[in-house]
């Protein structure tokens, strides 16, 4: 839709949005009218660089032509039918996924959340189908996020935080270890575990990847005893990293893996891949969808999907990502530069603030998001160029001089 075309003014929209919608969310003050590649657009035409990519969403660029076509063909032919016939575009990306990534079976979903539920509820009925009825327990990791669905929330390491606090008791089942601990996830385990589910780069909990040592190792201890590796890949999956999936940067495969937002390239979709004998806990009626699997968006997904491998975008991840994570580093304040591909983290030191630093680079048409104190993370589209990170590096430094005046 197009401001001109409803016969009201950005302010109009704004108080429908207030007057109506529950709002949960910072707004930025601006109405995102169009965006292309790299670039969103408000109703007036102005562009703002985009780091954010609608969090990790849009990784071969915004509106990508591929993706669009591909969606407008599909609703052209089928809609929705929920999962009762077979659909063409979600055999070819059940078939595209699971090669690519090297797993055997999907499990198709609507977003990173729901996706993550799944895996949880997966890993424990193959817990206790195969060893008893108290089997169920999983590991996560302190400061990781998995989601706002109740057992993704209650897999999330961080009690206190606005995600968890006031809907009463966490679903039981889940204990918590320091990221990047070996030795702590071995003692935070018992008999009654099944699972260690982590992120390979903590996203919301301020961009820490985890080290080799520590994935290799719990890969290791899970198959000495008897557990699943479950990886939440819904932020760093599908050439984010550097790698079409961030696990293959440790030469590692997780028993169970989830994915959403850039699978979709702006269509809401998530999956889970599993190995086909933890898959088998998925049976006739034990779980479902009504929209997953959805026609439209899995024919975005195989458009997107095939942008980025055949752009080879994780190539351009890895490179170009170094490229930023160097030029932030020499900025003033800068604490510490962390990440992997085009996940980045900029920490800046007591005097700067993380949440300053975004509206600051918003008045500046640079779009970032900020996580925790003095932290900015930066995701934009996979498609950005060292030029496009000279930009918003001289955008961020002339924030950040001002707020330190």
């Amino acid at each position: 839709m197009k401001l001109k075309d409803t016969g009201l003014t950005a302010a109009d929209i704004k108080a429908k949005v207030k007057k109506y919608m529950i709002e949960t969310y910072e707004r930025f003050d601006f109405l995102a009218e169009t965006a292309k590649d790299q670039y969103m657009y408000d109703e007036n035409g102005t562009p703002y660089l985009d780091f954010y990519a609608g969090i990790a969403v849009n990784s071969a660029g915004n509106c990508n032509e591929k993706v669009v076509k591909a969606v407008q063909d599909q609703c052209a032919d089928i809609m929705q039918t929920f999962n009762y016939p077979y659909t063409i575009p979600q055999a070819l990306l059940a078939e595209k996924v699971c090669t690519t990534i090297g797993m055997d079976k999907i499990f198709f979903q609507s977003t990173g959340t729901e996706a993550n539920e799944a895996m949880i509820k997966m890993a424990r009925k193959y817990g206790i189908e195969h060893y008893g009825p108290n089997k169920y327990h999983i590991v996560t990791a302190k400061m990781g996020f998995h989601g706002r669905t109740f057992g993704a929330m209650s897999a999330t390491g961080q009690p206190g935080n606005a995600c968890q606090v006031g809907f009463g008791p966490m679903t039981y089942g889940f204990s918590y270890a320091p990221y990047n601990d070996l030795e702590a996830f071995k003692d935070a385990c018992t008999e009654n575990t099944i699972a260690i589910m982590l992120e390979p780069v903590q996203g919301e909990g301020g961009v820490h990847p985890a080290t080799k040592e520590f994935m290799v190792g719990l890969r290791k201890f899970c198959d000495e005893n008897g557990m699943l590796l479950l990886i939440d890949e819904v932020q760093t999956g599908w050439c984010r990293t550097g790698k079409v999936m961030s696990f293959m940067h440790y030469g590692i495969k997780p028993d169970i893996v989830s994915m959403a937002k850039a699978l979709g390239g702006g269509m809401p979709i998530g999956a889970i891949c599993a190995r086909e004998e933890v898959a088998k806990a998925f049976t006739m009626g034990s779980h479902g969808t009504t929209f997953g699997g959805h026609p439209v968006c899995c024919a975005a997904a195989l458009a997107e999907v095939n942008e980025l491998l055949d752009r080879d975008l994780a190539g351009n991840a890895a490179k170009v990502g170094e490229y930023l994570k160097k030029k932030l580093a020499e900025l003033p304040h800068v604490k510490e530069v962390r990440g992997q591909g085009l996940l980045v983290g900029c920490e800046f030191d007591d005097t700067i603030s993380g949440v300053d630093v975004k509206h600051g680079c918003f008045d500046r048409h640079l779009l970032i998001t900020a996580i925790g104190k003095h932290i900015i993370r930066l995701i934009p589209p996979l498609i950005i160029t060292e030029a496009d990170c000279d930009k918003a590096v001289a955008i961020i430094k002339e924030t950040v001089e001002s707020l330190s005046k």
